[in-house]
């Protein structure tokens, strides 16, 4: 769908207030309801497409993200974001939910069928050095999975669930209601199986009738090098486990990098701070200053002025599953002597004088050439 313009697919203008786009999948759902169109796939198709659309646009913030990008595919990965293209729920439900039950027969089937897990994130700390180089961790989530003990279906082993008595199966009753335009039947849930169609009479003694369990899972994690804050990793069926068979969700792992006390990072370089003297800025030097990869040797031409980047090829951060690496920065800093000795002040006033430059002396009220009893 992320080609598609979902106020198009509901029939609307862009801007649509909530009240119209509720009118406009209402209208649109109760044509192209399964239920009114058994055996037809085209019917099926456009439900999924207004469903899915509806479940887009009458949700403040992924409306709002929508008429931003003009696109529903907010995939995760290292490129940001998170993956929505698995909305949760049928389109049966979500039916329900708006007009209080269906056209009878259909609940109990897509009830029964089967649902992939919801998604789990988990935040995973790191520290600079192993953003940089890349790391294996261990790390532990609480999901649910689907109870061994009776392979989910809730029911103790050696039983099995029975057709609801008070629904027959369908997982919906009829309900009559008087109005002043005479009585009007409508289907709801069965409120005894919770729209299964069945029950159980001897719950499993393990997950006591839900068919799943919470459990702590710990899962290794491959973090490839390079990776920052804010970077998001998705593991595949690692989530919560699916119901009546259905496929696992997925497991987000959102990085988090802690600063380093050395480099400052931006994207894939590195920035460092160099403090060097007069002396060495002028005349030049070679220094020795720290990099990822230990210690390097850089040179500081003659006449560096304080502020001047030197740059490290290579020596950056690595490129997230790539070849390549960003680069490193030196930042020299010119330091401007405080408390000079005599003669050093005396030693600069010769340099300044050879520069064909006299400089007063506030506090004496003559010149450096005076205070050394110069001729």
């Amino acid at each position: 769908m992320a080609s598609k313009d979902y106020y198009e697919v509901l029939g609307l203008e862009k801007g649509a207030s909530d009240e119209e786009i509720k009118r406009a999948f209402k209208k649109q759902a109760l044509k192209y309801h399964p239920d009114r169109n058994q055996g037809n796939d085209e019917a099926e198709e456009k439900f999924k497409e207004i469903n899915e659309a509806y479940q887009v646009l009458s949700d403040p913030e992924k409306k709002a993200r929508y008429d931003q990008y003009g696109t529903a595919d907010f995939n995760g990965g290292f490129d940001g974001g998170f993956d929505f293209s698995n909305m949760g729920g049928g389109f049966g439900d979500i039916f329900e939910t708006i007009f209080g039950g269906g056209f009878g027969g259909g609940s109990s089937n897509r009830r029964n069928a089967p649902q992939r897990g919801d998604d789990i994130e988990y935040t995973l700390n790191l520290t600079f050095e192993e953003a940089v180089f890349g790391v294996e961790k261990e790390i532990s989530v609480t999901r649910n999975e689907t109870c061994t003990t009776c392979s989910g279906s809730g029911a103790k082993p050696g039983t099995s669930p029975v057709t609801c008595s008070k629904c027959g199966g369908t997982g919906q009753i009829k309900v009559q209601r008087q109005t002043p335009l005479g009585n009007f039947v409508s289907t709801s849930t069965c409120d005894k199986c919770g729209g299964r169609g069945k029950t159980i009479e001897t719950p499993c003694p393990d997950c006591r009738g839900r068919g799943h369990v919470r459990k702590n899972k710990k899962i290794t994690v491959n973090i490839p090098a390079g990776v920052d804050t804010g970077n998001v990793m998705p593991l595949r069926g690692q989530g919560e486990h699916g119901v009546n068979g259905g496929p696992a969700g997925d497991l987000y792992i959102r990085i988090n990098v802690a600063n380093s006390k050395t480099f400052k990072r931006k994207g894939t370089d590195l920035y460092i701070d160099e403090h060097v003297s007069i002396g060495k800025a002028t005349l030049g030097a070679e220094l020795t200053v720290p990099s990822v990869d230990g210690n390097v040797k850089i040179t500081v031409p003659e006449g560096t002025q304080s502020g001047t980047m030197l740059r490290l090829k290579g020596k950056g951060v690595p490129r997230v599953n790539s070849s390549g690496r960003g680069d490193q920065y030196v930042n020299i800093i010119v330091d401007i002597p405080k408390n000079l000795t005599d003669k050093q002040k005396e030693a600069l006033a010769n340099f300044m004088e050879a520069c064909g430059e006299t400089v007063e002396v506030k506090a004496h009220k003559k010149s450096l050439k005076d205070m050394f009893n110069k001729k």
